[in-house]
């Protein structure tokens, strides 16, 4: 079964493809992530640290500073390193969900290893997360020397289509796409609709 992505740029075309082979439409007409992102999105997008912050003494609160610690740069803010680009192939990944956005909530919840991907086809590059009852689905976008942007929509349990991108805020994800070791990188999404102050998947490559 494959998904699609259907991404709608304001002003602009729509990119409708299986999920994680999206071709490059001249009709675009941008590749910054700002022209495509909801103000919701970007207000996540330029919260990153402030989530990061409350994320980590959300869990450290929970008694879990120790795992946190264990982690070691997958949960330090500050572990960008320069060249994040996320080479297309095929990713073993695994959650993290640090903090709660509730009193009752879980305030940190590692999950195990799953599948992931990242395809390119001429300059757009596209992630997708292959298992799992919730998979993010989406493109990535050029930023900085250190980080590079995510913006899509989630998918849950056994749905074989994703949203489009925007028609449901709950469904919207964004985020930072950062290296932070040799063949590792990180995706942070800072301030998800669901559960934790941020979502951390770890990405190392499938072959390693």
């Amino acid at each position: 079964m494959s998904a699609s992505l259907l991404i709608v740029l304001p002003g602009c075309a729509m990119i409708d493809a299986p999920t994680g082979s999206i071709s490059r439409q001249e009709a675009i007409g941008t590749d910054d992530w700002h022209d495509v992102a909801t103000e919701a999105d970007r207000q996540r997008i330029r919260g990153w640290w402030t989530a990061w912050r409350d994320a980590l003494a959300s869990a450290r609160a929970g008694g879990h500073g120790a795992a946190v610690a264990a982690e070691g740069a997958l949960l330090a803010p500050d572990a960008a390193l320069p060249n994040p680009h996320l080479p297309p192939g095929d990713y073993l990944c695994r959650t993290i969900k640090v903090g709660a956005q509730s009193a009752q909530g879980l305030s940190y919840v590692a999950y195990p290893r799953f599948r992931c991907r990242v395809e390119a086809e001429q300059d757009i590059f596209s992630f997708t997360k292959l298992t799992g009852s919730q998979r993010q689905v989406g493109l990535i976008f050029d930023d900085d020397d250190r980080q590079k942007i995510f913006l899509g929509t989630l998918m849950l349990g056994d749905e074989v289509r994703a949203l489009d991108y925007g028609s449901d805020p709950q469904r919207d994800v964004a985020g930072l796409i950062e290296r932070i070791g040799p063949n590792r990188w990180r995706l942070v999404m800072p301030r998800p609709a669901f559960e934790s102050i941020v979502d951390v998947i770890e990405l190392v490559p499938a072959g390693e």
